[in-house]
């Protein structure tokens, strides 16, 4: 899956999921920037990739303004030129339920979640439609598909969804595709830091999985870069679930129903 040649726009890359799409984007063959909002770490960040001599480049800045947007993309055209594959990978959530969950807080989570979106596609559409093709990918989440708690979070996933699914139909005459890669539980800095002060929660965690572990941020990257490769030029408006088969059932409960089934996990 070579991606020579082409100039990848990534929000939220400076850590976790952001920065290893950055980095295999990057180590495919595409010049990459990204933004974070974290000054330092898109500093460190852009140091280590030219380290490696991968084409990554950060700037500090918020994806769900559309000025840092703009921003972002007037640098990665001036340096790189026409943006063809945009990740949106930026988001925000909170822990609260919704009966204790503040207005704006709310507002905060969809806006950085689903807006944030909003605004970066909003910007590279004209450049792609002018160009006749472009590669739209949406970082979702099993959250918009139950109640998995981060209710205003998981909300501005399920919408998330839907926008993708209406770019691949409003723009594929253009040559644009869009498609979402859903994550089920990933080792990131978050879990990293729950299981820190929660020791064993990673493992009560696993257990839910099929597969016996949770996902890692490459597994997530991998999936990016096959939606956003020509290996998969007749796909679009798809969701693709890197979950460990966690939606495929819930294998947990099954066991204990049916405890003359020893095949399933326990």
């Amino acid at each position: 899956m070579k991606l020579d040649g082409e100039v990848a726009l990534v929000t939220g890359g400076g850590g976790g999921i952001g920065l290893a799409i950055s980095t295999l984007l990057a180590e495919r063959g595409a010049a990459v920037v990204f933004n974070d909002l974290n000054a330092d770490r898109v500093a460190a960040t852009t140091v280590a990739h030219l380290a490696a001599k991968r084409v990554v480049s950060g700037l500090p800045g918020d994806a769900s303004s559309v000025a840092d947007v703009d921003a972002l993309f007037s640098y990665a055209e001036a340096t790189h030129g026409p943006v063809s594959i945009v990740v949106c990978n930026a988001f925000s959530a909170t822990s609260d339920g919704l009966a204790t969950l503040a207005l704006e807080d709310w507002e905060r989570d969809l806006h950085g979640t689903l807006t944030s979106a909003f605004i970066t596609v909003r910007r590279a559409l004209p450049v792609m439609i002018e160009q006749g093709k472009g590669n739209i990918v949406t970082i979702g989440s099993i959250n918009s598909t139950g109640a998995y708690g981060a209710d205003a979070y998981s909300a501005g996933k399920a919408g998330l969804e839907n926008l993708t699914r209406s770019l691949a139909v409003r723009y594929g005459r253009h040559g644009i595709r869009a498609n979402m890669v859903m994550p089920g539980s990933v080792g990131t800095d978050v879990q990293l830091r729950r299981e820190a002060l929660e020791p064993g929660f990673l493992q009560r965690l696993e257990r839910w999985y099929p597969l016996g572990r949770i996902g890692t941020p490459d597994d997530i990257a991998r999936a990016v870069v096959f939606l956003a490769s020509d290996e998969s030029s007749w796909t679009t408006g798809a969701t693709l679930t890197v979950d460990g088969g966690l939606l495929a059932g819930n294998g947990v409960m099954t066991s204990e129903l049916m405890v003359e089934s020893g095949d399933l996990p326990r």
